[in-house]
């Protein structure tokens, strides 16, 4: 299963609350029609995030595909042109960015509650796969926390790096807890290159699947 990771933030002078709503009523069922899609999740930060500045994205949007043949097939129908054409509607596109890449769950457990999701950076001089050979064990010893619920890692594929493409991000680490506080009790240990990284706590909502 491959999963695309995409990061968006809202078009310059709409209100979030604006951007969340056009994003779950109006996108959301766009998205659905895709040929191909087996699964589409839509994560929100929560709404404490803004009181205390602008969170890294106002959403990040997870789409799974059986293989990559699937997730490019769907590149000519009118569905997707459909989707691109809404994008200008409430997407700051310039701004707009995704990871192709695969799942690896650590930790298997309740998806309910508080999600925490971590863009990690690979520093430049470290190879690729002693990148994420590093960030695997350093996922396993989170995941052992009582307070995790779930934990996976999506990293992106190796066959990106092998094209010479140099992604926006290495991966993402997705974690779920049971609340806020829970949440907030269990630091992600630092890694890769910090100043790079994205950290935010999220409202899910599993449109697919």
């Amino acid at each position: 299963m491959i999963k695309v990771v995409i990061f968006i933030r809202r078009r310059p002078g709409m209100a979030a609350a604006a951007f969340r709503e056009h994003w779950r009523e109006r996108h959301a069922p766009l998205i659905v029609k895709l040929p191909g899609i087996r699964r589409y999740v839509q994560n929100a930060p929560l709404d404490e995030a803004y009181p205390a500045g602008e969170p890294p994205f106002d959403g990040v949007a997870e789409s799974s595909f059986d293989d990559t043949q699937a997730m490019k097939a769907l590149a000519k129908s009118p569905e997707y042109a459909a989707v691109l054409a809404d994008e200008p509607n409430f997407i700051d596109r310039p701004n707009m960015g995704s990871i192709i890449t695969e799942e690896q769950v650590l930790k298997d457990g309740s998806a309910k509650g508080i999600k925490r999701i971590t863009f990690v950076s690979r520093p430049a001089q470290t190879p690729v796969d002693d990148f994420f050979r590093q960030w695997r064990e350093q996922g396993e010893r989170i995941a052992k926390n009582a307070a995790i619920l779930r934990y996976a890692q999506c990293a992106v594929r190796r066959s990106i790096y092998d094209s010479g493409r140099t992604p926006a991000f290495d991966g993402a680490a997705m974690s779920w807890f049971a609340d806020l506080n829970s949440a907030k009790s269990v630091k992600e240990e630092a890694f890769g290159d910090a100043d790079r990284s994205k950290e935010f706590f999220a409202d899910e909502r599993v449109v697919l699947g």
